[in-house]
């Protein structure tokens, strides 16, 4: 291939100040997300008790977010591959913690919901921007860690609610959760000033003097020669949905689709009713938000753990074992238990779901290539937002002993779809994942 690979230069960098600051960026925003994401679930017992609502209508008003999360996965998970991932994450930034501010100040449930909507729209784009834009400048043998650390800032945002819903809520009251949303802010200047633009999309613009740049900074000690500029994969010129079913990877693109819907039916529905359900079972309103701050907690132990574990053993067999271990402690929570044996029993659940929702992250950036790679976690992201729509509509519905069995069964799906996935790709890369070996 003539001209300077840059992804030789990537995958062979030494980690430093240039992938920290992309890592610690991108991991605060996913704070902010995740706080967004969860703060619905800290105030939802007080919103029902304070609105009147009823299970099925708090079910419905959640969605309203998990829909505005739909849209942006996929409008701005396809425009990273084209305007930039960069411009996407500040925009959907901006977008998400302006609509979070304002839904402080709403005073009925259609209010409520259109800024719910607004604000899962940033929510929904900035995440498969800030998974490319992480893993394409990861080195090669930290690329999941890394993935997964970024990522588990997600998990950090879900204990933050928690938290800050054990602090405020007693006190201030549910608005006072999106008011704080004001404080993040500030670090969209620092986005703007320290984080890079993509490699693809700079290369793609004709842009190599800012590229060779940013190709200096990942490798200090090493000469970036001169000429052009070329990704492994720039044949691939179409960030469209056909590409992600082209060149043998339709089977890939379904199998991890339908591990997006499972996962994250299991996330939301968890996130959004797990207070209210253990408030039903008897716990007092900081007992029940406890038990989603370890929930999020064990989501980043999981991802930090599990991305350590998948550098090693393969994300794959990582990913399978955790949603088979986190399926079974969900489906152990509808029994009667001693309290220590409960907590234990969250956390490793939050560790076999929201964990497992960073490292399928990791995988499907991993599947896919440099050119169509936000364009395929935005589509995954967005399918896997219908589960998340269904899951807190689901738990609504039916009986609360119910609830946790039905939470279990999309992780046994999500087990074997994870090993269809695992069989179909085993003979291009033994113990890796396609991406390096599929023409993208």
């Amino acid at each position: 291939m003539a001209g300077t690979v840059v992804n030789d230069i990537v995958d062979e960098a030494t980690f430093g100040r240039f992938h920290w600051t992309i890592v610690v960026l991108c991991g605060l925003l996913l704070i902010v997300d995740g706080y967004d994401v969860f703060i619905y679930g800290a105030i939802l017992p007080q919103l029902m008790e304070q609105w009147d609502l009823t299970p099925p209508q708090a079910g419905s008003l959640a969605s309203w977010a998990l829909f505005g999360m739909m849209i942006g996965a996929l409008t701005f998970g396809s425009l990273g591959d084209r305007i930039g991932r960069k411009r996407c994450i500040a925009i959907c930034f901006s977008i998400f913690s302006v609509s979070t501010i304002v839904n402080g100040f709403v005073g009925n449930t259609t209010e409520f919901g259109v800024m719910r909507f607004l604000a899962g729209l940033g929510c929904g784009g900035l995440m498969p921007n800030a998974v490319a834009l992480t893993n394409e400048y990861a080195p090669k043998r930290l690329r999941t860690t890394l993935v997964a650390l970024m990522f588990s800032g997600y998990a950090v945002g879900g204990m933050v609610a928690a938290g800050l819903g054990i602090w405020l809520l007693p006190t201030f009251g549910w608005r006072a959760m999106f008011f704080a949303a004001a404080v993040p802010l500030c670090l969209l200047p620092i986005v703007l000033w320290k984080l890079p633009e993509s490699l693809a999309v700079l290369i793609r613009r004709g842009d190599e003097g800012r590229a060779s740049a940013i190709l200096t900074k990942i490798a200090p000690g090493r000469t970036v020669p001169g000429g052009q500029l070329v990704l492994r994969d720039a044949k691939a010129g179409s960030s469209s949905i056909a590409a992600l079913f082209h060149d043998g990877r339709a089977g890939g693109t379904l199998a991890l689709w339908t591990c997006f819907f499972c996962c994250l039916l299991m996330v939301y529905a968890l996130g959004s009713w797990l207070p209210q359900l253990m408030r039903t079972a008897g716990y007092g309103l900081g007992s029940s938000l406890s038990f989603l701050l370890a929930l999020n907690f064990g989501g980043m132990f999981g991802a930090i753990g599990g991305g350590r574990l998948a550098d090693r053993y393969g994300l794959v067999r990582v990913v399978v074992s955790s949603f088979a271990i986190g399926a079974t402690c969900i489906a152990l929570l509808g029994a009667k238990s001693p309290t220590a044996v409960l907590y234990l029993l969250i956390f490793v659940a939050g560790a076999g779901t929201t964990g497992t929702q960073i490292l399928l992250y990791a995988t499907v950036a991993d599947f896919y290539g440099a050119s169509i790679k936000t364009t395929g976690l935005g589509w995954a992201s967005g399918v896997g937002r219908v589960g998340a729509i269904v899951g807190p509509l689901l738990a609504a519905k039916l009986p609360m002993a119910l609830n946790f069995v039905a939470f279990a069964v999309p992780g046994l799906i999500s087990v074997a779809a994870m090993m269809l996935f695992a069989r179909r790709y085993r003979s291009h890369v033994p113990d890796e994942l396609p991406g390096a070996a599929l023409p993208a």
